[in-house]
């Protein structure tokens, strides 16, 4: 005689308020580890940042008239 094999038995799945209970602590629990800049590496990132997007400006804007301008000058 053969014995049925048992299946492992998967957790009981919990509620959807007792979900949403331990999503609020996890974010909770995640919350409490973020570590927030000083005022000095906060100005810090955000002139790094402001630098950063005038440089793309510039690229971007100087592709965009060269360019044009290439495309005036083969279509006329």
């Amino acid at each position: 005689m053969t014995a049925t094999p048992e299946r492992p038995r998967s957790p009981r799945r919990r509620g959807p308020f007792a979900r949403l209970s331990l999503w609020t602590r996890q974010v909770v629990a995640e919350l409490r580890k973020v570590v927030y800049p000083t005022r000095k590496q906060l100005l810090t990132y955000t002139a790094v940042v402001l630098v950063f997007v005038a440089i793309m400006i510039a690229v971007v804007s100087l592709l965009d008239l060269g360019l044009g301008w290439a495309m005036f000058e083969i279509f006329g």
